[in-house]
């Protein structure tokens, strides 16, 4: 008997034509925020290079220390609120090296990290014709291999072996020469292009260099206005860049051991706070995490000054630092953009919903449903559903799925016109009271 699935009832055998279909539904869901991106002169790791350290996860491995390990305070800033970071080596250095007899150790990446390996070359006691050749960091085994000769050697993840022969015994082969070079601003640059193929929320220039902060700012600008790729960048003392896609950092805040990071350092935190933030929530009185105070202080009318310049600063309160306003740095206000847009919460909710609707568009919709009535509405009802999420998570207030969305043909047969309104939620920061004694 035939069998199979139909288009049309125009089949000519008897058989059995069955179509299993699902019912339709919204096939988008809300992006999950938290990725953030830095891009740093390291010790050890791949060079020009993404790597990618979700919260918790061991770093000694891909980056040569330990997440506690000053080397990456940085990381560890931005992971207090991030749920991942991409970080991006800046620097290739010179990898350490040691040499004896016939054996050369080399150190996997350059960097002074390297310094710190040593090689240990001694009889086996089980078999006196093999050798254990042990690899130690900073004191620790991290790898021992059994040859008889240096040609058996593997590389092992931190160090590689060349030569020919039986190696020497030797009671301690200290890997020497090794730097982390300089990073240059063409580095910066390489990192931007290569960044742009990522999926982040924000990226953080550590760096008061000034050449740097318009580079970074204009790609921000480029990729938010020019590919729809709703992201921002923080960088300190940039208030100049006036515009939304850009966080600056004023100040910097003192940690509960005595650290002290000034204002570039502190733009590790706010890069993965805002990246971690999600739709529906405000950094405004957030507290720094660890931090008991601010490295510098402002009185009430330098703070004041330093908020309509659009700048992030933190503030002392209660042996915590504090986030004073979570704004960014957009200040020219205009009839259609307003100052809401200055808000990094308001700013959450509408990067969302464009790079939410942007992601389902292009999976479940471009060259894949009709631009018909149907087609249309199932979008519509996409877009409706999506909004909706955003009310109920209090991101999006007073919308009505009946007035507040259309999506009608374009102006070509192959495009569609959507048109919507939203008013974000934005959070409860001033409170005036009025009190009746009688």
């Amino acid at each position: 008997m035939a069998g199979g699935t139909w288009k049309a009832q125009n089949k000519i055998r008897p058989g059995v034509w069955i179509n299993i279909e699902t019912t339709q539904q919204t096939l988008g869901t809300l992006g999950e925020r938290g990725v953030a991106s830095l891009a740093l002169p390291l010790s050890w790791g791949p060079a020009k290079k993404m790597i990618t350290v979700d919260a918790g996860a061991d770093t000694k491995g891909v980056l040569g220390y330990d997440i506690t390990a000053p080397e990456l305070l940085p990381l560890r800033e931005a992971l207090k609120r991030a749920s991942k970071v991409l970080i991006y080596r800046l620097n290739e250095g010179t990898a350490a090296t040691a040499t004896n007899t016939d054996l050369t150790v080399t150190a996997n990446f350059g960097g002074i990290r390297g310094n710190d390996l040593k090689v240990i070359v001694q009889s086996n006691i089980d078999d006196p014709a093999k050798y254990d050749v042990v690899t130690l960091l900073e004191g620790d085994v991290v790898d021992t291999q059994i040859v008889s000769e240096i040609e058996e050697l593997v590389p092992n993840d931190w160090v590689n072996f060349t030569g020919t022969g039986a190696p020497d015994v030797t009671a301690g082969l200290s890997l020497t020469g090794g730097s982390d070079g300089t990073v240059t601003n063409s580095d910066h640059t390489a990192y931007l292009s290569t960044v742009e193929g990522y999926e982040f929320n924000t990226i953080g220039l550590l760096s008061s260099d000034a050449t740097l902060k318009p580079v970074y700012a204009a790609a921000i600008r480029r990729m938010r206005d020019n590919e729809g790729k709703k992201v921002q960048a923080v960088m300190s003392d940039y208030p100049n860049a006036d515009y939304e896609g850009v966080i600056s950092v004023k100040n910097g805040v003192v940690l509960s051991d005595g650290t002290v990071l000034d204002k570039v350092k502190a733009v590790a935190w706010v890069t993965g706070a805002t990246a971690g933030a999600a739709a529906n929530e405000s950094l405004t009185y957030a507290a720094y995490d660890d931090a008991v105070d601010v490295d510098k202080r402002y009185t009430n009318s330098e703070i004041e000054a330093a908020l309509v310049a659009g700048e992030f600063l933190f503030t002392a309160s209660n042996g915590k630092a504090i986030v004073e306003q979570d704004i960014n740095t957009f200040t020219s206000f205009t009839p259609t953009k307003g100052k809401e847009r200055s808000k990094n919460r308001v700013l959450r909710v509408l990067d969302s919903l464009a790079n939410d609707l942007k992601r389902i568009f292009e999976l479940y919709y471009i060259g894949k449903v009709d631009n018909n009535q149907d087609g249309r509405a199932l979008f519509r009802k996409e877009i409706v559903t999506y909004i909706d999420t955003l009310v109920e998570l209090g991101a999006v207030q007073n919308f009505d799925a009946q007035t507040d969305i259309t999506v009608s043909p374009g102006k070509t047969s192959d495009s569609i016109f959507v048109d919507a309104r939203i008013q974000p939620v934005d959070a409860v920061e001033k409170i005036y009271m009025r009190v009746l004694v009688r």
